[in-house]
């Protein structure tokens, strides 16, 4: 059994999570539907399938977490609504829909964005975890998200000056895609009240795992089309942004995404019980056509 499958229960868990949100009738139902049309579009539900996942493993309460992994996708989601703007990446196409300012206009999508991030917060402090962990979690969540994570990387990102290089590039990568990656395995530790060395070593597998992740998206972005992948490709080397592909030639970017993997899978060996399906997961997100 793939990876993937075997972790299709915790996401289908994820997804009747995200489909109780913000469903009831108020007078600001348009700016609801426009949060969930983003949030309920799909997608692989990585980042909150991964906390759950490393909670399980060490014996934690997956229900408890529940909140804290699904405060995760709407931090993700919110990421990808304003990444799509015209001011930011200007795509038209997102998971194979149109994006979420095509359907609901720039500023409902700017304030849809920001009020999913408003709530990923509330979602992880009201988790049903001894306090001091969800005190942990929401300042793990913040600094992911903030600028000296997520948003940071974003900052990178979008500035001309910047180091386009590729230790710039890494940089750049490490805080846009690494941070909630990073984020996602050491939340899964702290829920289920997990030892230091289980958190370094979930924090380095994130880390690892999410280069490999953003190599191989760099990849596909060149090999796949809009339709195998559900969104606009190129839109980087349009704008003069260069990726791990352009920079190193699709062949050295796919050793790089082997190489980032086993960086991956010896950061959990012998350190998470039962990690197995961690190292089939990388090993299939490595190896994955869209």
């Amino acid at each position: 059994m793939s990876a993937m499958a075997e972790l299709s229960c915790l996401k289908g868990r994820v997804d009747a999570a995200l489909e109780r949100l913000f469903s009831g009738d108020t007078p600001w139902k348009m700016l609801t539907d426009a949060m969930r049309y983003s949030l309920l579009a799909g997608g692989k539900r990585l980042r909150p399938v991964l906390t759950l996942k490393f909670c399980g493993l060490l014996g934690g309460d997956t229900d408890a977490a529940m909140n804290v992994a699904c405060a995760l996708e709407l931090i993700h989601t919110y990421s990808l609504i304003h990444d799509d703007l015209p001011a930011m990446d200007d795509d038209d196409l997102r998971r194979g829909m149109p994006t979420n300012h095509i359907v609901y206009g720039e500023a409902r999508a700017i304030i849809a964005g920001d009020a999913l991030q408003a709530a990923a917060f509330e979602l992880c402090a009201s988790a049903p975890l001894p306090p001091e962990r969800v005190v942990e979690c929401v300042r793990v969540l913040a600094k992911a998200a903030g600028a000296e994570g997520m948003c940071g990387g974003q900052e990178l990102d979008t500035d001309d000056g910047s180091d386009r290089s590729l230790e710039g590039l890494a940089l750049i990568n490490d805080l846009k895609t690494g941070a909630l990656l990073r984020a996602a395995c050491a939340l899964g530790v702290i829920c289920a009240g997990g030892t230091k060395e289980q958190l370094d070593a979930a924090v380095r597998y994130g880390f690892h795992l999410a280069r490999a992740f953003q190599i191989r998206d760099d990849i596909l972005d060149i090999i796949s089309t809009p339709e195998e992948l559900g969104k606009t490709i190129g839109s980087d080397e349009q704008n003069g942004k260069p990726t791990y592909a352009s920079l190193l030639g699709v062949e050295a970017a796919e050793k790089l995404v082997r190489e980032e993997t086993s960086l991956a899978l010896a950061a959990i060996a012998d350190k998470i019980p039962g990690g197995g399906v961690l190292e089939r997961l990388a090993l299939e997100l490595a190896e994955r056509p869209s």
